[in-house]
């Protein structure tokens, strides 16, 4: 393709604005390169904005500075249990190696995080499993971007902030704000402090300008990357890739209704967070029965996985299930939009037990929502599992809430939520299992055990309680045992979840440094992929909370440090 048939020519292509994709295009904006980023909706952040936006990072620099200088080492061991052979070592290690500098280098660009010093991996059985490798997020002013700029920056989900989304707090504000029940005044003073900031932002802005987790993240990258010199085109899609000499040299952008021919110099990197919202991806590559629902961005469809595909990428193999899983319930708002509540924390506190179709359970409730899932998807070969169905009683309900449901909120106005169908409520137990047709003698059996449980602190089947993760979201004013109380008092409640894919573990097969490979193990020159559209460092092994975040940050930087120091320009 001769010269004159460019539109425009910049050093460094990247599809998709989530965490990945804003890492690699701030790395390489930072480094003086032209730089394009591409966002095929009207919102900045993808998946990410909408997460915890939290980071898992063996060995960073808050560690260091506390003189832990072995966890490198520790969490290999872990990733080694945790993933063994279901993706290459290599990868991973990279992963270790490269992520610690990557936070670093994102610090001395002002895009910082604090450490969440209490997190626990996911797999805390395990040899080398840790405490305090997350990484959360800073928040950060809004204002900073502009009015425009921050009108790009996706909204939260408004069932995780206040104010129908307006508010965002951090998850160990949600906790000190729920004190207000027991008349905190640190938690009023809390309330006041963020209430007051909320005021005077509505007064000129659409909602809160403190950003939050995910959003913070994203907000503060697309600062600083714009900041870098960096130019973005939003409602804009990569429609073809362009390659010569068996290189990717180029694509073809459709944006403003118009398609455009775009040069590139150094390389595209490809961000455009997998396939969880693509219902014809899902049947092809995730389990059955197929997930109807996802809480993804709506722009994550495999569209960029094609891309890379029609110019030689490979995928990387089938592990399996492929995604990375919530169990989420499905609700609608006053507005009769949909709501995929992702069950993150409710699970694991207590009077709370999750049946199957026999009215049995199938798992420790606690556990992370990954394994969750995957518990559901091994019991429903044998027992109706999906939906699996969330049994509280009204006193645990009203203490801790469920799903869409908030702690305390008043019984006239659990009314909705029955009436809508999101959740079932009977007065007796044998009359719940009748109503969600699950079969009366196994859930009646089930709820005396949970009651014995409770009592004793000890649950036989399943050993809730145990695990040091389980009982770090558990009630730790409840005993015995944080996570187990009675299921007794009437009405008793029942809410069914579905295995709904956060992300997706399957994407293009890459190197150790994010270069996109072939069939054959050789690299496609001048492509490179991070975050969910390079296949899993994990593959489909969920070691702890933060590792999609940290993996894409870690490929997006590598792949751009790639580009930048690293390229024959020859």
């Amino acid at each position: 393709m001769s010269e004159h048939t460019w539109d425009r020519t910049v050093d460094v292509l990247v599809i998709g604005s989530g965490a990945a994709g804003l890492s690699a295009a701030t790395t390489a904006a930072a480094h003086g390169l032209e730089t394009l980023l591409l966002e095929k909706t009207e919102f900045l952040g993808g998946t990410t904005a909408y997460s915890a936006g939290t980071c898992w990072m063996p060995g960073h620099r808050h560690q260091r500075a506390l003189g832990i200088t072995d966890d490198r080492a520790a969490a290999s061991r872990y990733l080694d249990l945790v993933v063994g052979d279901r993706a290459p070592r290599d990868v991973r290690e990279a992963y270790l190696d490269r992520g610690p500098e990557m936070i670093d280098y994102f610090g001395a660009l002002g895009v910082r995080f604090w450490h969440s010093k209490t997190v626990i991996d996911y797999h805390p059985e395990l040899d080398g499993a840790g405490i305090g490798r997350a990484l959360e997020p800073e928040t950060f002013d809004g204002r900073l971007l502009g009015p425009e700029g921050f009108r790009r920056v996706r909204w939260p989900v408004p069932e995780f902030a206040l104010f129908g989304g307006t508010l965002m707090v951090r998850r160990a504000e949600v906790n000190q704000l729920l004190e207000l029940f027991h008349g905190s005044p640190r938690a009023l003073a809390l309330a006041a402090r963020l209430g007051v900031r909320w005021f005077f932002d509505r007064l000129r802005y659409p909602r809160g300008t403190r950003l939050a987790m995910g959003n913070a993240l994203v907000a503060h990258l697309f600062h600083v990357f714009t900041e870098q010199g960096g130019r973005t085109l939003f409602s804009s899609t990569a429609k073809q890739l362009i390659a010569t000499d068996d290189r990717v040299v180029g694509a073809i952008v459709e944006a403003a209704g118009r398609e455009r021919r775009i040069r590139v110099r150094r390389g595209v990197i490809l961000a455009g967070g997998g396939f969880p919202a693509s219902q014809e991806w899902r049947e092809k590559y995730l389990p059955s029965p197929t997930p109807q629902f996802t809480r993804a961005a709506e722009g994550a469809t495999g569209d960029t996985l094609a891309l890379g595909q029609a110019v030689g990428g490979a995928l990387g193999p089938d592990h399996g299930d492929n995604a990375l899983w919530f169990p989420s319930s499905i609700g609608h708002r006053r507005n009769g939009s949909q709501v995929v509540f992702p069950h993150i924390w409710d699970r694991a506190k207590p009077g709370i037990v999750a049946v199957a179709a026999s009215g049995k359970r199938f798992v420790d409730e606690s556990v992370s929502y990954d394994r969750f899932v995957r518990a559901m998807y091994a019991t429903q070969p044998s027992d109706e599992s999906i939906p699996a169905w969330l049994i509280i009683d009204a006193a645990a309900l009203r203490q801790y809430g469920l799903g869409m449901i908030r702690p305390h909120t008043p019984r006239a106005f659990l009314r909705k939520y029955v009436r809508g169908g999101y959740i079932h409520r009977a007065t007796s137990i044998r009359a719940l299992a009748e109503l969600i047709a699950v079969d009366p003698d196994g859930l009646e059996d089930t709820v005396d055990k949970a009651n014995q449980a409770a009592a004793t602190g000890v649950d036989e089947e399943f050993g809730k309680g145990l695990s040091t993760f389980g009982r770090q979201y558990g009630d730790p004013r409840h005993r015995p045992n944080v996570n187990l109380g009675p299921i007794r008092t009437a009405p008793f409640y029942a809410l069914p979840v579905v295995p709904t894919p956060l992300g997706t573990a399957l994407g293009l097969r890459i190197d150790e440094s994010a270069r996109v490979l072939d069939v054959d193990g050789g690299v496609v020159a001048g492509l490179y992929a991070a975050g969910s559209d390079a296949d899993s460092p994990m593959g489909a092994e969920y070691p702890g909370a933060g590792c999609q975040v940290g993996a894409g940050m870690t490929f997006g930087y590598i792949a751009a440090m790639h580009t930048a120091v690293q390229f024959d320009d020859s």
